[in-house]
This record gives C-alpha cells, structure tokens and sequence, in this order.
C-alpha cells in the first residue's frame, strides 16, 4: 500500500452501514426504480438461483415484485444474465456490460483440467468464435449450441472428456465462461423449461472497445463502492482472481484510491467514502447468495454462531438464506410454498429475539410474501433443510 499520512480508522459497524445503505438494505429504493440501478449499486446481483436474485433486486425496490426483476431482464433487457466474477452466474446491469467484459476478461485464469483434456489458446479462439457466430441471430439450448459448435470448429470441440453430474460435456464448454466474458454469449429466456445462450448485442448496442486497464479501474471503483473498505485479498476472493494480481491491480491505483484501517487492518477505499451516523436496520432477510454476503471479513459478518450455522467448512457464504439482526448474520430462514397462494416462512434465530427484531421479522416475512406473489406466514424455529434446499 503507499505511504504518506497515517490512515484513518473505521471501524467494521460503520463500514456495515455504510455497506448496507449502499446495497439499499437500509432504505430501499423508490418504487419504479429499475431494478439495473440494483445491479450497478450492489456490483451484480447473483443468479446462480434464478428464483433467489429474483429475490435479491426486488427487496431493494419499494414495491418491486419478481415481475419487475423478470420484466427488467427479458422485456426491457436492463438487466442481463451472464458469468460475471468468479464465474459464477449473475446479473448484470447491462448498461455496464462492455465494462464488464473488458474487465472480467483481463483476469488471469488457469484451467482446472489436465492437459490432455484442457482447450489450446487456439482451440478456444476457434470456439468463441463459433460462439459469436451462432448466437448472433439465435437462443439455443446447449445441446443445439454443441452442434454447431463441433461443425464450426470441428470434431474434437464435441469430445466427451468433462465430468458432469452423471456423465461427460463436450470439450468445447471448457470455453463458456470465456465466452460470457469476451462478450459473445449470454443467457437467454428459458425455453420449455431449458435453458438458452445468446448474444449479448441482442441485449446492448455493441460498445467500442474498451481498455482493460481502464476497466480494471471502474471495476475497483465498483467493488469498493459496494464493498469498500476492502483488502487485497477479500478483492481477490470476491473476483476469483490471484492474490497477487489483485494486489498489483490496487497498488498501480494507489494515487486514486485511499487506505484506511478497517479495525487496525490496513484497507483499500475510495477518496470520497462517506461514513453516516444511520444505525443498522433491526431486520433483514435475504435469500441464497445475496450480494451483501460478500462482505468481508467473514468473522464479523457471521459472528460466534452464524459462522458454523451459516458457512461451509471452508467459510463460503450464500448456501443458506440468512436473517441480518442489527447488520450481521443472527440466523437463516427457509420458505415453503404451499398450495395455492400460501408461503410458509421458517425464521431460526441463533439469539435472542427483542421486540422490535420480531416486529421487523413479521415485516420482512410480508415483504417475502409481497415479492412472490403470495401470502407469507412467519413460523420462528427449526430451520431442518440443509444448504440449496
């Protein structure tokens, strides 16, 4: 980090607030808004769950319901579903796409496959653009894409030699996630309950190109406007990039970027951050891999009890809906539909619950009803599934 005048210190309660205020968990946004201002705020929305970044943008919008999430995304095509960081599936705002890409596709990235099954520099030039051929015009489903794939690029992108579930992929969809981030492919509206793959200038005007240095950059500024202050290596976790790379790529920003101490560790931040005097809300459910989950550092995110209840053993976040007490994770949630228009909500608190955390609960849990559709009833309990139930 550079030197010259002593940090500042912030302590984490506020950096949770402030992360809060910016993720709009503490006001949401006013009804109407579209929810790609969701997208840009949070730096993506994840949609590995389609059913849960549903979820996500919509409790940030007074008023919002799923409809407005799907509507932004396949109507009005503000929104666009594509590998963003770590390649993991999300939303994105697609206004920001071009910067996405350019970013995203300057991030070092090793193949996890050996060598005799791993795509050639060239093998997957040749994929992409077959990619960016076939989906120009068209949404197809994998199996229609893999088709035109091996007879564009030839017989060996169709070997069987990627383990999946319970049989092989072909070689070539070792590139998707390459292709998302060149910019030549991604989602399209499912089909018959498949999924479809398209073009992104099917969603966004194509851009000129952008420079990767300088998409780097508005990716920096992006990640700490959400997620800020952060160190290196929590940049580095949430993009999916090497360590050292992700350091390289604060240090050269250093004249533009601030540090501070985040509980007397040292922190990256932008020059402008703001810390308001707001508190935490009471109450806050969010669903599978929520965005604000990301936040680091994990142990104070997830404190005592979260942490096991919460985490995987290897401390990743997300495969359990969480329930934020006062701005940190005090319990998961679960939600069964029930026939009709019904919604049971499953609340398990790990402490105790004042009055106005259960009145914020009730509240949180109409809201989850608002936003489906349905009619939610708050159980507080058990929670008995296990994680992705």
């Amino acid at each position: 980090m550079s030197r010259g005048r002593p940090p500042r210190g912030v302590a984490w309660e506020a950096a949770g607030v402030r992360r809060l205020i910016q993720h709009g968990l503490v006001t949401a946004l006013p009804e109407g808004t579209d929810p790609s201002v969701v997208a840009a705020a949070t730096s993506g929305l994840h949609a590995q769950v389609m059913s849960a970044g549903e979820v996500s943008g919509a409790l940030r919008i007074n008023g919002a319901t799923r409809e407005t999430v799907r509507g932004a995304l396949w109507r009005d095509r503000s929104l666009v579903k594509t590998f963003g960081p770590r390649g993991t599936v999300h939303l994105l705002a697609a206004g920001d796409l071009h910067r996405w890409t350019a970013a995203l596709s300057a991030v070092p990235w090793r193949s996890p496959f050996p060598d005799d099954f791993r795509l050639t520099p060239a093998q997957t030039d040749r994929v992409l653009a077959a990619l960016d051929q076939a989906l120009r015009d068209a949404e197809l489903t994998v199996d229609e894409l893999s088709e035109v794939v091996v007879s564009m690029a030839g017989p060996w992108a169709g070997d069987l030699v990627m383990p999946a579930f319970q049989g092989m992929w072909p070689r070539w969809r070792q590139a998707i996630t390459a292709a998302a981030h060149a910019g030549v492919l991604c989602y399209g509206p499912d089909r018959d309950r498949r999924v479809t793959y398209t073009h992104p200038s099917r969603w966004v005007p194509a851009a000129p190109g952008m420079d990767p240095h300088e998409a780097i950059g508005w990716l920096v500024r992006s990640y700490l406007r959400s997620y800020g202050p952060a160190t290196a290596q929590s940049f580095a976790q949430w993009l999916g990039a090497p360590a050292a790379w992700a350091t390289t790529q604060l240090e050269t920003r250093a004249e533009a970027l601030a540090v501070v101490e985040l509980d007397g560790v040292p922190a990256w931040d932008l020059p402008d951050a703001t810390y308001d005097a707001h508190r935490a809300p009471d109450v806050r459910l969010l669903p599978y891999f929520d965005a604000f989950v990301g936040s680091q550092p994990r142990s104070r995110l997830f404190p005592g009890r979260a942490a096991g209840r919460a985490l995987t053993p290897s401390g990743q976040a997300g495969n359990y809906p969480v329930v934020l007490l006062d701005g940190v994770v005090g319990g998961v949630w679960h939600q069964r539909q029930r026939s009709g228009r019904r919604l049971d909500v499953t609340v398990e608190p790990l402490r105790r619950l004042s009055a106005p955390h259960l009145r914020g609960l009730q509240d949180q849990v109409a809201r989850i009803g608002e936003i489906s559709q349905t009619e939610a009833t708050l159980t507080v309990g058990t929670v008995t599934v296990g994680p992705h139930a």
